[in-house]
C-alpha cells in the first residue's frame, strides 16, 4: 500500500517536470552550467569566493542569461532552506512604483538577518521599467543598507537606468551568444528531448534567434510539437518567417517584373504563407548589402527602405508599404539601366 502512494507521489513531480518548457526545465542551475560569458562568470565567482560580492547591474539583450547567472549566484550563496529569507525576486509584472521600494524592499533590506552572517540579496529584473521616482528613491535604501544587503538590477537598455545608480553598481554586459556556443547547448537538449534536428535546421534556428538562447529553445520545442521533425523549412514555417526560396522570388518579381505582376505574386505569397511585410523587408536589406549595386543606386535603395521600416513601425497600411518597396525596386532598376 504504502509503495503504491509513494509512487503516485513521484508521478505528479515527474510530470510537473516533464510539462515544463524547455526554457525553464534546462535553466542553468549552477554557475558551471552557464555557456557564455565566462569573464563575467570567473569575476562573479572571485567576488562570492572572497565574500566580496558589490551592488550588481546586468544589462544586454533578452535571453542572454543575465537572470540565470543572478540566481545560480543566489543558489550558491544561499542553501533553500534560507532561499526564501534571504533573497527577494521582483520582476517587471510586479508593481514597481515608488510605493514598493518604500514598503517591501525597504521593510526586506531593513531588517537583519539574526541566524545567518552574511547578506541579503535583492534582485530588481527588468529594471529599466523602474519609474524615474523608484529609481530615485532605491538611490537612498542602496546606500543606507549596504551593510547587510546587496541589490542586483537586470535589465535590457543601460539607457533607461539614471546614472546615480549606474555609479553605484558593478556593470557588467551580457552580450549576444555566439553560435558556437549556442549549438552544443541546442544539440545537448535535442538528444534530451529525442528530438530529430536537421544540419540546416539546427542553422535555421541559429540565424532566428540572433543570438537569444531563450528564442532559441522556444523554436526549437514549438516546431517539434507542430512538425516532429526540425529541418530549415519546418523552423521557417514554424515562425512565419520567410524562407531563402521566398525572398529569392520576391526580390526576382520585384527587378524583372512589371509593377501589377510583381504586386499580385507577392501578395498571393503573403496571404499563402501569412508572411509579414516587416520580415521581407528585413531578409531584403541583407540582400542588399550583399549584391554589387553602384553605390549611389544602394544609397537610394537603403534610403527608400529605412523609410518603409519606419512607416511600417507605426501601424500604417502593409499594402501601400508593400506598393512602396516595390516601386522603390522599379526605380532602383531604371537607375541601374540608364547607368549602364
Amino acid at each position: 500500500m504504502e509503495t503504491s502512494a509513494h509512487k503516485q507521489q513521484q508521478q505528479p513531480s515527474a510530470t510537473k517536470i516533464r510539462n515544463l518548457p524547455w526554457v525553464e526545465k534546462y535553466r542553468p542551475q549552477t554557475l558551471n552550467d552557464l555557456i557564455s560569458h565566462q569573464d563575467i562568470l570567473s569575476t562573479i565567482q572571485k567576488f562570492i569566493s572572497e565574500d566580496r560580492l558589490p551592488h550588481l547591474l546586468l544589462y544586454g539583450p533578452p535571453g542572454t542569461g543575465k537572470t540565470s547567472t543572478i540566481l545560480a549566484c543566489a543558489k550558491q550563496l544561499y542553501k533553500d532552506k534560507e532561499f526564501g529569507s534571504m533573497v527577494l525576486e521582483l520582476n517587471a509584472s510586479d508593481d514597481r512604483g515608488i510605493d514598493i521600494v518604500r514598503g517591501p524592499i525597504l521593510s526586506f533590506a531593513s531588517t537583519r538577518t539574526i541566524f545567518k552572517k552574511g547578506f541579503k540579496l535583492v534582485i530588481l529584473d527588468e529594471a529599466d521599467a523602474m519609474t524615474q521616482d523608484a529609481q530615485n528613491a532605491l538611490r537612498r535604501v542602496i546606500e543606507k543598507f549596504t551593510e547587510n544587503t546587496r541589490f542586483c538590477l537586470i535589465c535590457n537598455y543601460l539607457s533607461k537606468i539614471i546614472p546615480a545608480l549606474q555609479s553605484r553598481c558593478t556593470r557588467f554586459r551580457f552580450g549576444p551568444l555566439t553560435p558556437e556556443l549556442m549549438v552544443p547547448r541546442l544539440e545537448h537538449v535535442a538528444e534530451e528531448e529525442k528530438v530529430d534536428v536537421s544540419e540546416d535546421g539546427m542553422k535555421a534556428l541559429v540565424t532566428l534567434s540572433s543570438g537569444d538562447m531563450r528564442r532559441a529553445l522556444n523554436i526549437l520545442q514549438s516546431t517539434t510539437m507542430a512538425f516532429g521533425k526540425v529541418t530549415e523549412e519546418t523552423v521557417y514555417t514554424c515562425t512565419g518567417h520567410p524562407l531563402k526560396s521566398d525572398i529569392a522570388n520576391i526580390l526576382d518579381w520585384m527587378l524583372n517584373q512589371d509593377f501589377t505582376t510583381a504586386y499580385r505574386n507577392i501578395t498571393e505569397l503573403k496571404t499563402l504563407k501569412g508572411l509579414a511585410l516587416h520580415d521581407i523587408l528585413t531578409e531584403i536589406h541583407l540582400f542588399v548589402h550583399r549584391v554589387d549595386f553602384p553605390s549611389s543606386v544602394r544609397i537610394h535603395l537603403l534610403t527608400k527602405m529605412a523609410d518603409i521600416e519606419y512607416r511600417l513601425s507605426v501601424s500604417t497600411n502593409e499594402k501601400i508599404q508593400l506598393s512602396s518597396l516595390i516601386a522603390a525596386f522599379q526605380v532602383t532598376r531604371d537607375l541601374i539601366v540608364s547607368e549602364a
